[in-house]
């Protein structure tokens, strides 16, 4: 079986109507974003001649934000209480479950921190999207 085959859904991928996000144990049905990155410092090793001779590696970092709707933040501030949302640890479970599939795919972030909350429309703007960066102690994947 290639590894392909195992993320296809009946021949196909995973798409936007797959996806639940759940935010501090929030279901959140407002949500128009969602992204989130591993990354590590890497940095060659160099020595006798001009080759690297190995790739040594740092810390980790993990990475993210979530895109909503101005109903769904004002329901999580409301969830907050008298703390700001730049005060709160969350866990974020992004679940990807198509309809008629056994094949459900969960990512789950962990001890997310929101970084930056910036509230803004312009004329025109039929709704407001708010993005919220976060940063995390780990994303794992089952």
């Amino acid at each position: 079986m290639a590894l392909s085959d195992l993320f296809l859904i009946n021949g196909r991928e995973y798409e936007w109507a797959d996806i639940s996000l759940n935010v501090g144990g929030i279901d959140i049905k407002g949500f128009r974003n969602v992204n989130y990155k591993e990354s590590q410092e890497k940095e060659p090793l160099h020595a006798k001649g001009n080759k690297p001779r190995s790739i040594q590696r740092g810390n980790k970092t993990y990475t993210g934000s979530l895109t909503f709707t101005q109903s769904e933040i004002i329901a999580l501030k409301t969830a907050a209480g008298s703390l700001s949302l730049l005060d709160i640890k969350v866990d974020i479970i992004v679940a990807y479950t198509p309809e008629n599939s056994a094949k459900i795919r969960v990512v789950t972030i962990l001890g997310a921190e929101f970084t930056d909350i910036e509230e803004k429309m312009a004329q025109g703007d039929k709704f407001m999207e708010i993005e919220l960066p976060f940063v995390a102690l780990d994303i794992i994947a089952a």
